[in-house]
């Protein structure tokens, strides 16, 4: 057996291609072109590199972007001034604050200072607690994008059994619930998981999202599993991977996600798709 590639780029492609045409006919109807705002802290490399991807893919698409670039000095009350601009801006759809914060900005204060109708990203804890009742405003990007990468390869997730491994707010505890929403049998592991293998072996579905690489190895993955691998590390020499030992698992999975190339495009894709729907419903829609 030799897995199918669950390509990533292709499917966030046909989705852009989608949600352009809906932006255009939005924009035609209501005179409301889509913006959002990124608000990015410091000079991290990475954290630049995912805002430039991020504002391409809004022009690709038809969506306004701007980026409002602060030290990594700026203390908590100018921050939280910036959002609040944004908040009271009618001409502001989604905002986004780029992660990681510096050490001296407390996350989650800042995250829920951001308008629960402009949480694009998904992070405001209405939002995520929202997940558990089903009636959350704006799913996170990571999880719904695991969710239609599925669909999109028609994999039937109801009745499935789901392992996630990693429990983190952003990735892995969201992407628990939602497939738990699509009646899964979801099962989380963690850091002190004891015996990982005894879990992952049961899995149809294996969604790895841990940030470590060579985690889930061949033998703790049952034959014709899907395995979703959300893990994105780079090694000494530069290699970007994800947690999963692709080329031997993919001679047992019957689906698989490459790094990169696999879930990351469809992050961004579901922050556009977000960001139409936050317009929408801001211009009574």
């Amino acid at each position: 057996m030799s897995a199918r590639i669950i390509d990533g780029v292709k499917h966030a492609k046909q989705l852009r291609a989608g949600l352009a045409a809906e932006i255009s006919e939005f924009e035609r109807s209501t005179g409301v072109r889509p913006k959002l705002t990124v608000v990015l802290v410091g000079s991290d490399a990475a954290s630049r590199l995912y805002v430039s991807n991020k504002a391409k893919a809004c022009r690709d698409v038809g969506i306004e972007s701007a980026t409002v670039a602060l030290p990594a000095s700026v203390t908590l009350p100018e921050l939280l001034a910036v959002i609040d601009a944004a908040n009271e801006d009618k001409t502001v759809h989604g905002i986004l604050v780029q992660l990681p914060l510096p050490a001296h900005l407390p996350v989650r204060a800042v995250l829920e200072r951001i308008s629960v109708d402009k949480d694009v990203d998904g992070f405001h804890m209405y939002n995520v607690g929202g997940l558990v009742v089903g009636s959350t405003v704006f799913s996170p990007c990571t999880p719904y994008g695991v969710q239609k990468l599925l669909e999109a390869e028609q994999i039937p997730i109801a009745g499935q059994n789901v392992v996630v491994v990693g429990a983190s707010n952003i990735v892995g505890k969201p992407t628990a619930l939602m497939l738990m929403q699509k009646d899964a049998t979801v099962c989380i592991c963690h850091a002190k998981t004891r015996d990982l293998a005894q879990f992952t072996i049961l899995a149809d579905i294996l969604v790895v999202a841990a940030g470590r690489p060579n985690l889930i190895l061949a033998p703790m993955v049952k034959t014709g599993a899907v395995v979703i691998d959300v893990g994105i590390n780079r090694l000494p020499d530069g290699r970007i991977v994800g947690d999963v030992d692709f080329e031997a698992v993919r001679l047992k999975a019957s689906h698989i996600t490459p790094v990169p190339g696999g879930v990351g495009p469809m992050t961004i894709t579901m922050l556009l798709h977000n960001t139409l729907v936050a317009a929408r419903a801001l211009s009574g829609q």
